[in-house]
């Protein structure tokens, strides 16, 4: 058995990164998201937000799961079999920060990463996108799912 590992902030999850995951279901047998905390970014969303809306995002692909990743991407990809790195990248300078990050987690000991390159439509949907526009009180209908932005909804309405 083959596992997808898809990790992010997920800070939230859009509709990009559920393409993502949908598309590696196809491929392999199970899909894990790794939702990680970054020591470069300030999340806007707690964890267990930012699980919540990747839960709700991923609750129709059956061999998809969430957890919380709290280190380092290459240990969390050693708890499953045969882990390969699943990643997503809307131009081309992702595909050079994909590389690099490559380049580390084989040194660490995962054996290959895949990058999918974003469909069409979808390349200026970002996470830091989604959040500008709740900043400012916009619609984020066409850039989440129905579940996240419910999960957003009530975490900003408490």
């Amino acid at each position: 058995m083959k596992t997808a590992i898809i990790s992010g902030t997920f800070d939230p999850m859009t509709i990009g990164h559920v393409d993502i995951v949908r598309r590696a279901s196809k491929l392999f047998d199970k899909v894990v998201i790794a939702v990680s905390s970054n020591s470069e970014k300030n999340c806007f969303f707690p964890d267990e937000v930012r699980l919540a809306t990747v839960n709700e995002s991923i609750k129709d692909i059956e061999n998809a799961e969430a957890y919380i990743c709290d280190g380092l991407l290459a240990e969390f990809c050693n708890r499953f079999e045969n882990p390969i790195i699943v990643r997503g990248a809307r131009m081309g300078s992702e595909f050079d920060y994909e590389r690099t990050l490559f380049i580390i987690n084989k040194n660490l000991g995962v054996p290959e990463t895949i990058i999918f390159p974003a469909e069409s439509g979808m390349e200026h949907i970002s996470s830091t996108y989604v959040r500008e526009l709740i900043k400012y009180g916009k619609d984020i209908k066409d850039t989440v799912t129905d579940g996240a932005k419910q999960v957003i909804e009530e975490y900003l309405n408490k």
